[in-house]
């Protein structure tokens, strides 16, 4: 099904279980003669409001993240985690050090006990009965992903063999694509799936098929080529896996999944954990609304300023590219001459750049004309730390020139970031090109940490007046 939709399940089914395991425990503290609120409607609004937080919980521990094909045992071991860590929560928030350490642990403590257990047995008991029935239908046929073999002989043909036996892996393989490049599109098949198209197109062959799953089962030299398919791929909506044997090709960007004792590797997995990008995303709507807001007063003195100083608009918009490769429009404060390109087209800038006005120099210092795509970050366009957006005349332009370019596209654009401490403005090619390095070091070393580090960097060039 969908991901939101299953997401939208999960979420109601969920708390109808949270919601029987809490009256459940309401009714065991009564029978043995414990207090317990006995107002229906009272209890509720009580049980809603406690099973509310416990969905937000799940949703930071990444218990509503993507779910296809996967082990049921890792989601029963998550869901044990989840719920365990939020009991010793509860525990923590009502210890009482003078009565808890000297004394037996009371009934009380032992209730809570009991409601953790009484969850995992509701919560797991729904789960699994959803995923049971997911599977069934994978099985039978009903929500497969489309997907490609990347390889042309005895072992894509095997693993396509091995895909259409274990319907419950969720493939619907819709084509072949060889290591080479084939003169006769269409013209071979196996066993009624169709070679597409060679390896050197794989982009138009995965956009032309929709295909959301692209499986590399390459043999002899052409393993070589699997990073430069990643590569070409890296803008689409789509997911990568690779045999066994070729993890050597990859290594350090993947992660194993193995169902029914058949092994296939995610390429390039989320490169944060959930918690982390829900801390991540928090941090970004908290920083955005304390910026726009508790400086509101020097934002439009800036834009007064901005409009004295040169003819036109305080903030002007551009088409940028985000995530994925979505378009969006960035807003920023205007540091240039209204309509600076309209004569020259997109072009880079300069040091001592005629185009930039007296109050853009400053502000361009100061990194003040960022400032409103704290707006783009509420939206959810962008993060606060992250690659910048690129223009998409020059997002085509360098991923046909510089390998590995779209690899950016994988995570949200953001305000700052490591190349842009690292490197400044992008005055050339050969600059993007040593910015990517930082881009590239940032994504595999994604973390909050990191993160910080990049927060009181920028900080630091911004107090001394050090950005171009």
């Amino acid at each position: 099904m969908p991901k939101q939709r299953e997401k939208f399940t999960l979420i109601v089914l969920d708390f109808v279980a949270l919601n029987l395991a809490f009256l459940a425990w309401i009714w065991m503290r009564r029978e043995m003669g414990f207090f317990a609120e006995s107002d229906f409607p009272t209890l509720l609004k009580l049980s809603a409001m406690v099973n509310i937080a416990w969905i937000l919980l799940f949703a930071f521990f990444g218990l509503y993240g993507a779910w296809y094909a996967r082990s049921r045992v890792d989601e029963l071991i998550s869901i044990f985690k989840t719920l365990t860590m939020g009991v010793l929560i509860v525990l923590l928030l009502t210890f009482e050090s003078q009565s808890d350490l000297d004394a037996p642990p009371k009934m009380s403590r032992m209730f809570i006990v009991n409601y953790w257990m009484l969850l995992l047995v509701s919560v797991t008991a729904f789960r699994m009965l959803f995923r049971t029935i997911q599977r069934g239908l994978l099985s039978s046929g009903i929500g497969h992903h489309r997907t490609l073999i990347v390889g042309w002989g005895k072992r894509s043909w095997e693993l396509a063999d091995e895909l259409v036996k274990y319907p419950a892996l969720g493939h619907n393989i819709i084509g072949f694509v060889s290591e080479r490049k084939v003169p006769n599109e269409g013209s071979s098949e196996y066993k009624n799936i169709p070679l597409v198209g060679g390896i050197d197109e794989i982009e138009k062959h995965v956009t032309s098929s929709r295909a959301q799953e692209v499986i590399l089962a390459m043999k002899g030299d052409a393993r070589k080529k699997a990073m430069e398919v990643i590569d070409q791929c890296n803008g689409c909506p789509v997911n990568f896996k690779i045999v066994p044997d070729m993890y050597d090709i990859v290594m350090g960007q993947a992660r194993t999944n193995q169902i029914y004792g058949f092994p296939l590797i995610d390429i390039m997995p989320q490169y944060m954990p959930e918690w982390e990008r829900q801390v991540k995303r928090l941090m970004d709507i908290i920083t955005s609304m304390v910026v726009l807001l508790l400086f509101s007063p020097l934002w439009l003195l800036t834009a007064v300023a901005i409009m004295v100083d040169s003819r036109g608009s305080a903030l002007y918009k551009q088409e940028r590219v985000g995530l994925n490769g979505k378009n969006f429009m960035v807003y920023k404060f205007r540091s240039m001459a209204q309509n600076a390109e309209s004569k020259t087209g997109p072009q880079w800038a300069q040091k001592a750049d005629p185009r930039v006005t007296r109050v853009g120099q400053i502000i361009r210092k100061m990194r003040i004309d960022e400032v409103p795509q704290f707006l783009n970050v509420l939206k959810g366009e962008m993060s606060v730390i992250g690659p910048r957006p690129e223009r998409p005349f020059f997002v085509e332009k360098f991923k046909k020139e510089i390998p590995f370019y779209a690899r950016r596209l994988k995570v949200k654009p953001g305000i700052t970031g490591w190349a842009q401490i690292k490197g400044g403005y992008d005055l050339s090619a050969e600059t993007v090109k040593t910015k990517l390095q930082y881009d590239l070091f940032y994504l595999e070393n994604m973390s909050l940490r990191m993160d910080l580090k990049v927060i009181l960097n920028t900080i630091y060039i911004m107090l001394m007046g050090k950005g171009h």
